[in-house]
């Protein structure tokens, strides 16, 4: 075997690499200011990611793994793979659940952002500030009371026989009505009692949206002859999509997962008439000590909450605009 030689004049010539200016090196790696920021910003986010892993992520993962398996809480838990799902959607008692939650939602977020909206529309009128203060103050009281106290007041508000509501109503001649104890006017009970307390934390979010409209637009509509309801309907909404859009995501999320309400005013009854999904969750892991299919339960309601939300954020693309 012979060895062939490049000659010389065809061997390509190597550039050399340019030589990085120093200046421009120093101030590509991080100073020790930045890196002291950096770590200074990870400290501050640590408790909240921390919190976030431990309290919301592990659960999940948990409650996922968990549904797979067949465990009582006594005995060692034994491997079940899809049965508890497959009893979940033959069960009636769940799927009535679904059926109530789904409705609950439905009502209860539509009438709490009408009614937070309309009050914030009022307020954001003509009206001296002291007395404006007062109204915000009132409005958001009753998100501050936990739920569960709040359902125990309303418990005997509307008690049928000696209740406030009816001895109120029956001034006027109208039969006692069976707030708690009919199977439609108990879901309604709840849903007032819900929105009620709910309504506050949608109508701060609408006042903060109202103030960030500029007057220099209402005034120009003005101008063109907009007023009363096209004003709202072809300005004011509009600009407030975006405040609208993170009312109606935290409204149906919280919506979803009621309990204190239904649970304290009428257990779940007449019957399963207001029966929610996290009712059953309850029943099945604290009374019946079943927590495969509780778990089972609750993946498919946050599958649920994951659907919803997800579809809300794709239609927000036609219908919320940003200024």
């Amino acid at each position: 075997m012979t060895n062939t030689q490049v000659p010389d004049n065809q061997v390509p010539a190597v550039r050399p690499r340019p030589a990085t200016p120093p200046a421009v090196a120093a101030a590509a790696r991080p100073s020790v200011r930045d890196r002291g920021t950096r770590l200074l910003a990870a400290l501050f986010l640590a408790p909240t990611v921390v919190g976030i892993v431990v309290f919301t992520v592990v659960p999940i993962i948990g409650s996922i793994v968990l549904s797979l398996f067949h465990w009582n809480v006594i005995d060692p838990p034994r491997f079940a793979g899809g049965a508890n799902y497959r009893t979940t959607f033959t069960d009636s008692t769940v799927l009535v659940s679904f059926r109530n939650t789904l409705l609950f939602m439905v009502l209860a977020v539509a009438l709490q952002l009408l009614i937070a909206l309309a009050l914030a529309l009022a307020l954001n009128g003509r009206m001296p500030v002291w007395l404006r203060s007062v109204f915000r103050s009132a409005f958001f009281f009753p998100l501050v009371l936990s739920a569960a106290s709040i359902s125990v007041v309303m418990k005997y508000l509307f008690n049928q026989d000696f209740g406030v509501v009816n001895w109120l109503i029956g001034l006027v001649g109208v039969a006692p009505v069976p707030w708690l104890t009919s199977e439609h006017a108990a879901m309604a009970t709840v849903i007032l009692v819900y929105v009620w307390q709910q309504f506050g934390f949608s109508f701060l979010l609408f006042v903060g949206g109202l103030n960030n409209i500029p007057k220099e637009i209402h005034e120009a509509a003005a101008l063109d002859g907009a007023t009363g309801l096209r004003k709202h309907l072809g300005i004011t909404l509009p600009l407030l999509s975006p405040t609208l859009l993170v009312a109606s995501v935290v409204g149906i999320i919280n919506a979803l997962q009621v309990f204190e309400q239904p649970y304290v005013l009428t257990d779940g009854g007449p019957g399963d008439a207001t029966r929610t999904v996290v009712m059953v969750i309850y029943e099945r892991a604290f009374e019946q000590l079943n927590f495969g299919e509780a778990s089972a339960v609750g993946v498919l309601l946050f599958a649920l909450i994951m659907a919803v939300t997800a579809l809300q954020f794709r239609l927000s693309r036609r219908f919320v605009h940003y200024q």
